[in-house]
């Protein structure tokens, strides 16, 4: 064998010529294609490792027409829910034989769009993406029409007829209401991390995700139907990060009627309600109650633990890569929407309003 090659990428051609063969039989046994006898391909192989070579998955790609890769976009690789989300994607990825290219939009659509752009340069196979507004969906739209399978998880974009993995969230936010509304509770919050320069809730021309407009849609139906009048009037939007969190939770509560329970949009904000609270030195649930979505590590071991609606994160991914790569194979029947049911867990965080 010859000494490892340095300094520059190591080909084929050298393998074959320290592997005394051509560099058609070293391409056929390191591309697992063709026939070689058994000695030729051991020393193919051991020619390789010796000299560390690692196969051009772009010119394969170019080859197969496939490069075995999925590309991921979510919304915030730094929220837990997400987190879980991808660990499903990568398990799905890697045991149908395919690697994961993850990037972050920050729950930015011209973030998500440059993320589009190089993972399609990148000749991935499909996308799996948590779309970042309902309004701007152009360059999602672009990528089916493209042919490239796609998959849109935990949101879905209204009109886009494309698969989607999602949880029932109008469905989970209408549970959770109940669940305050029948511990006493009438002045009921609804807050949110979804971007808004107003945080007091207009109407929906203010929310650009799908799973938001649908928790909202579920917490007012519950309360009208409960005779709620008006619940709108306690919906906060803009309390995620970038330091507005405290401020628009803490605004809320000081208000002259406060409401005596939270929803939390997620647990990003659900700690935030948490932190706020301890520093106006009120109490959960003696001063307010919080139910949150999303059941986060920390969710279960504060005094009190907090009551969740657990949502099916890890078997989103899971799901959506096994759908994707079913479109990748060319297989799959007419796109649709597969929605996993929520769970709400009771634990310390709901009590009767103060005073009752």
């Amino acid at each position: 064998m010859t000494k490892k090659l340095s300094k520059r990428l190591v080909t084929i051609s050298d393998v074959a010529l320290s592997a005394g063969v051509s560099k058609a039989t070293a391409a056929r046994v390191l591309g697992s294609y063709g026939t070689a006898s058994p000695e030729v391909k051991d020393r193919v192989r051991d020619a390789a490792k010796e000299l560390g070579y690692q196969a051009n998955e772009l010119a394969r790609s170019m080859t197969t027409g496939r490069s075995k890769t999925i590309g991921v976009i979510v919304g915030d690789i730094e929220n837990q829910y997400f987190g879980q989300a991808v660990r499903g994607i990568s398990d799905a990825a890697r045991s149908a034989g395919f690697d994961v290219i993850l990037a972050n939009s920050g729950e930015d659509a011209g973030k998500e769009k440059a993320a589009v752009r190089v993972l399609l340069g990148k000749r991935v196979d499909g996308l799996i993406i948590t779309p970042a507004s309902v309004f701007e969906t152009q360059h999602i739209q672009d990528i089916q029409r493209a042919g490239r399978p796609l998959v849109l998880l935990d949101r879905t974009i209204p009109g886009f007829n494309v698969d989607a993995v999602v949880t029932d969230d109008r469905r989970a936010a209408e549970a959770a209401t109940n669940a305050l509304i029948a511990a006493g509770h009438r002045r009921i919050a609804y807050i949110s991390a979804t971007e808004s320069e107003d945080p007091v809730y207009q109407g929906p021309h203010q929310i650009n995700l799908s799973t938001v407009m649908e928790r909202i849609e579920g917490f007012v139906a519950a309360s009208h139907a409960a005779g709620i009048n008006h619940p709108e009037r306690y919906i906060r939007l803009g309390a995620g990060r970038g330091g507005m969190g405290d401020k628009v939770i803490a605004d809320l509560l000081m208000e002259h009627e406060r409401p005596t329970a939270i929803l939390a949009s997620d647990n990003v904000v659900a700690l935030e309600v948490f932190k706020t609270l301890r520093r106006l030195g009120m109490s959960i649930p003696g001063d307010l109650s919080l139910i949150a979505f999303h059941d986060a590590d920390w969710t279960s071991v504060t005094s009190p633990p907090i009551t969740v609606i657990a949502q099916p994160v890890y078997d989103l991914g899971f799901e959506s890569t096994q759908i994707l790569v079913k479109r990748i194979m060319g297989m799959g029947d007419a796109p649709r929407s597969r929605v996993f049911a929520t769970n709400l867990i009771t634990r310390q965080s709901v009590a009767a309003p103060p005073g009752m």
